[in-house]
């Protein structure tokens, strides 16, 4: 078996990198805080077990992984460098992460809920992903490969190292199996092969500690531990933390499936499937706390991305902005009966008159003038030829003269004939000069009609043609043009009283629909179709909408839920937010909202509603209880607020306390739990 690297700080490997702080150990190599000297920059340094530069063929295969690594740019994966060789020590040179392992990060806080669950293994599977499209696999996928910053964001490291190594050692040595046991793939185990479903498999293994707060398969030995990986199947997170969805346990049985085929194909695959349970479980069931969770982590910095994935943005208007109108009361189907109340509204229509005149004619006419002393009779006159002819002159003219007016009557007078004249399609004024002309009058009658034009003579009585005698009267019948009424303006009156204010103006009530207005009051309209003063047909329906008041808003509860996410939801349903004097709370994370007022209801537009936000739990300084006695420790812990995990070493003879974590004189949350190792 290699033995673990022979250095110490000061030393200049390949004449670049000085050693500064030993790190930490693994099963492969020894990791270091160095310096570039060339490019003076901080790097880790990896430098493998010895013996391993003895093997030429892991010497090739560690060159070509390092270079296939280095070629990998991702923020999630940790960037490679360079590798190279001292003497007898080959090392790897990468980017210097400070941080924390994902490691410490399960066995300080998980498990973690599954909001932050979900955002961790989301942010290491996008990493894999960059890795499997450029055809690597990393092969040895654990929390002691994941590191986490300070910022809380995630790298993953290692690539191509598990590889090189492999062509170098077997399964067989402890040293190298007991430390990636736990997420080893079934195949790996069985044939040494390994593909990206078996970085898949690792995956689920870490969500499964990340969601339960254990590994899935423990045991005294690697080989038993192996033999599960091999013969038994993944448990279901819920059977362990039971509050946990059923979507969880889905997710995790797909990844973590024996037979790699029944397994995603890559990391990327199971990132889909990753954000679609996201997406199913909704914002509570991702923020929802896990009964036995002790955050000393900032969880928030690593579940932002949860949660704004899970909101799933609502909208609720017409494209143009306006919020639809209702047509019916929701409970009866009808829209609600208005109050039974009057207003006047002035009929603001005219009507249109007309007036006929009449034609005279002169109906003197000069008759002959015939004396009295003329007409009389005359006595015989004595002689008889002249006399005679004197007698009949008289009568001659007589008769002349009563010819005279019989023929002025029956052709000029009163007894003549004429012919009514054409005058449909005339103006009134042409009518009556061609009615005239023919010794005609007419009288006027006006009535609307949709085709002839306003002023013009649709018909006349009797028709053209017709004899009558002169001075005669012809009925005209002349268009007041098409019937029209103004549409009354109805805005803002009662709509009990639409249909008579109608009815006053020959027009007709149309629809009536309901809709909220923060304006117009309950039982008013809102607005009318067509709008006031649109000219309409004679019973030609006004449709109307009518208010149902102002809008009700329904309270949502947003205690326990992100602050940010309560103000964006309140403020966009159109309520004004106060936010009170933030408080701490054992039970509520910090950034959450604490208090509500008014926690449910309703509200209208612009009213308010106060928010408190979460501090988050209360801090206590940790005390120092190194050196003291295990009774005498544990006693001024917990009178503190604290609960303590003892780890006996060597079975705590001495009952001396070596360590404790978090140190003394840190803050930590009241309640949450100080780890001390008694020797």
């Amino acid at each position: 078996m290699s033995l673990p690297p022979r250095t110490e700080p000061g030393r200049l490997l390949d004449g670049r990198y000085r050693l500064l702080t030993h790190l930490a150990d693994g099963g492969m190599a020894s990791v270091w805080l160095a310096l570039d000297e060339r490019l003076e920059r901080e790097v880790a340094l990896k430098i493998m077990r010895s013996g391993l530069a003895a093997d030429p063929e892991f010497v090739e295969r560690f060159r070509q992984e390092a270079r296939s690594a280095a070629r990998l740019s991702h923020p999630g994966l940790v960037a490679m460098f360079d590798q190279g060789r001292d003497g007898d020590d080959m090392f790897l040179v990468m980017e210097f992460v400070p941080g924390r392992t994902l490691r410490q990060l399960v066995t300080d806080e998980a498990p973690v809920g599954p909001g932050p669950a979900l955002d961790i293994i989301d942010r290491v599977l996008d990493a894999l992903a960059a890795a499997h499209r450029a055809g690597m696999v990393h092969r040895d996928v654990k929390p002691e490969n994941v590191i986490v910053r300070h910022d809380g964001s995630l790298k993953v490291a290692d690539f191509g190292l598990t590889r090189a190594v492999a062509a170098a050692t077997t399964g067989g040595q402890p040293g190298v199996l007991l430390g990636t046991v736990s997420y080893l793939s079934p195949e790996q185990v069985e044939h040494g092969s390994a593909d990206a479903r078996s970085d898949v498999y690792a995956c689920g293994l870490i969500l499964y500690e990340l969601l339960t707060g254990r590994k899935a398969f423990d045991g005294e030995t690697a080989i038993h531990v192996a033999y599960q990986h091999v013969h038994g199947s993944v448990p279901a997170p819920s059977t362990t933390v039971p509050e946990l969805p059923e979507a969880l346990d889905r997710l995790v049985a797909l990844a973590t499936a024996r037979d790699p085929g029944q397994r995603p194909d890559n990391a990327a695959d199971l990132l889909v499937e990753v954000r679609r349970t996201r997406s199913i479980l909704g914002l509570p069931a991702l923020l929802a706390p896990v009964a036995t969770t002790t955050a000393r982590l900032d969880i928030s910095q690593l579940s932002s991305h949860a949660a704004t994935q899970a909101t799933a943005p609502v909208t609720t208007a017409d494209p143009d902005g306006t919020v639809p109108r209702p047509t019916a009361d929701p409970t009866t189907g009808r829209p609600p009966d208005p109050p039974p109340s009057l207003v006047d509204v002035a009929d603001g229509a005219s009507h249109d008159g007309a007036h006929g005149g009449s034609a005279s004619l002169d109906r003197t006419a000069a008759l002959p003038i015939v004396r009295e002393q003329d007409a009389l009779p005359q006595p015989p006159a004595a002689t008889t030829g002249p006399r005679r002819r004197r007698l009949l002159l008289p009568v001659l003219l007589l008769l002349l003269a009563l010819g005279a007016g019989a023929g002025w009557w029956f052709l000029l007078g009163p007894g003549a004939t004429t012919v009514v004249p054409k005058v449909a399609t005339l103006q009134l004024t042409d009518a009556q000069t061609a009615l005239a002309a023919n010794h005609l009058v007419g009288s006027v009658t006006e009535v609307f009609d949709e085709t002839v034009p306003k002023g013009q003579v649709i018909s006349s009585a009797p028709a053209a043609g017709a004899s009558l005698h002169r001075g005669d009267t012809v009925a005209l019948t002349t268009s007041k043009g098409q019937e029209r009424y103004a549409a009354p303006a109805l805005v803002k009156t009662k709509a009990a009283d639409a249909k008579a204010v109608l009815a006053g103006v020959n027009l007709a009530l149309g629809t009536s629909t309901a809709a909220y207005d923060e304006t117009i009051p309950e039982g008013s309209i809102v607005s009318q179709d067509p709008p006031a003063g649109t000219a309409m047909k004679r019973g030609a329906p006004v449709s109307i909408v009518v208010s149902k008041g102002r809008e009700p808003i329904p309270i949502a509860d947003w205690r326990g839920k992100p602050m940010a996410d309560a103000v964006a939801a309140l403020t966009k349903a159109g309520l004004k937010v106060t936010q009170g004097t933030p408080a701490n709370s054992d039970t509520v994370a910090k950034g959450n909202v604490l208090e509500q007022s008014p926690v449910k209801g309703t509200l209208f537009k612009g009213d308010t509603v106060t928010l408190v936000e979460s501090k988050g739990p209360v801090l206590v300084q940790v005390p120092n209880v190194v050196s003291m006695q295990r009774t005498k420790a544990v006693k001024a812990l917990e009178a503190l607020g604290f609960r303590v995990n003892v780890e006996n070493l060597f079975g705590g003879f001495f009952g001396t306390v070596r360590f404790q974590d978090p140190a003394g004189g840190s803050m930590a949350p009241k309640g949450s739990t100080v780890t001390i190792r008694v020797v």
